[in-house]
């Protein structure tokens, strides 16, 4: 996503940001989907206990039949990232690889946690990078660690089709509705912490020159430059072991104007690193990460992918879904979708009209039978009566029944 200039020549200016930016939003002709699934790890007989990283890399099987890459974050989540495709070929080849991880967990006495936010652990970091260790001093304790070490989510990638434009305000006005209708992280400590996406909750306490929506102008790609001008510095990557860490509260504009990071200015390098260090709800990078969505159950998580996809890709259903959200558009929004979830009268009926049209535009994305199947049974169990998964969790009983974050063959 360089390619402005040689990526060790200092940026003239703020035009040249403006260029990246542009790039980050090109029409594809592809309409296809990537998943990259997060899932905490517990053992089945004490899930209080941590589960050791060494543990968990040594019972997880490589290559995956689906060619999904595996890789581990700094609380020792499992992240799972399938080959883009698609939709029911991204979604077959995923949920094989989950299949083949939940069984090689299972069978080393640990489970696949489908949540987004550890109920019982303390945040405890298991990776120790240079990259790591910089994020962690920029953000500070306790949300930085908690966000780094205790939260999984799930992240659609979706091409950005011939309208870019279209596609990222759908990402965002419906991101409220979609974030409450899959939260899933209501329990920390053992304990209701008051959010439905205790999640989000935790991301809204971090810097939100990185975490806060991107303004809307009517300019995605005007909008995307200011943004990273305006979000803080938080390490400059000298290689790839060194990271200074930004202590002086500096953006990434004051860098291009006065070159005062390490004594330099910054190159076009600089800039993509900077972007990768930048979290908004929905980032740009040549298609659309859309990054709201808690971590469901290994059961569930195609509902997620497909509905997400069908909104924002299919333009019946997408303007179906919007017109049905333009009531409940602002910033007070995600909030609510995070506290609430579907308990809200409004967006349980943005969600009613959303869920509607996906399962509508679903068989003109391919999806066969069973995924449509499955949104529907979704939206019978939790959309139409106001219920998010979160409250599977909030139901928790004490005594033998196996902890609904431990389920991971699907509902009880």
């Amino acid at each position: 996503m360089t390619g402005l200039t040689a990526e060790s020549t200092p940026l003239r200016d703020a035009s040249e940001v403006a260029d990246y930016a542009r790039r980050c939003f090109r029409p594809a002709a592809e309409d296809h989907v990537g998943v990259e699934l997060e899932f905490l790890i517990f053992d089945r007989t004490d899930p209080a206990a941590q589960v050791p990283l060494a543990r968990a890399e040594r019972a997880v099987p490589a290559p995956l039949p689906g060619g999904s890459r595996v890789t581990f974050e700094p609380g020792g989540q499992l992240e799972l990232s399938g080959p883009a495709g698609p939709l029911p070929d991204a979604v077959a080849a995923l949920a094989a690889d989950v299949a083949v991880v939940r069984d090689a967990l299972k069978a080393a006495g640990l489970a696949l946690g489908g949540v987004g936010l550890d109920p019982v652990r303390p945040a405890r970091r298991q990776l120790h990078l240079p990259r790591y260790d910089a994020m962690a001093e920029f953000l500070g304790r306790p949300y930085g660690q908690l966000m780094m070490c205790s939260t999984a989510s799930i992240q659609v990638n979706v091409d950005l089709g011939e309208r870019p434009a279209a596609r990222w305000e759908r990402a965002h006005t419906l991101g409220p509705m979609l974030l409450a209708a899959f939260a899933n992280s209501p329990l920390r400590a053992g304990r209701p912490c008051g959010w439905m996406s205790g999640r989000q909750e935790v991301w809204s306490h971090l810097d939100p020159t990185r975490t806060a929506p991107v303004p809307a102008s009517g300019d995605p790609a005007a909008d995307w430059a200011e943004y990273l001008l305006d979000a803080r510095l938080m390490l400059v990557r000298e290689d790839d072991e060194r990271y200074l860490p930004v202590r002086d509260g500096s953006t990434f504009r004051d860098w291009l104007r006065e070159g005062n990071q390490g004594g330099r200015r910054p190159t076009a390098q600089d800039l993509a690193y900077h972007a990768t260090t930048i979290f908004p709800p929905v980032r740009p990078r040549g298609w659309l990460e859309i990054r709201y969505l808690d971590a469901q159950q290994p059961a569930a998580w195609p509902v997620c992918v497909a509905v997400t996809h069908a909104l924002i890709t299919d333009d019946r259903a997408g303007d179906t879904a919007m017109a049905a959200a333009q009531p409940f558009v602002g910033a007070e929004s995600w909030r609510i979708a995070a506290r609430c979830g579907l308990t809200d009268p409004r967006l349980r009926q943005v969600a009613e009209a959303g869920f509607r049209a996906a399962l509508e535009a679903l068989p003109r994305l391919g999806a066969g039978p069973g995924l449509t199947g499955a949104v529907a049974a979704f939206a019978d169990r939790y959309v139409t009566t106001g219920r998010s998964p979160a409250a599977d969790l909030m139901d928790l009983t004490p005594g033998p029944r196996v902890p609904a974050w431990l389920n991971d063959e699907g509902p009880r």
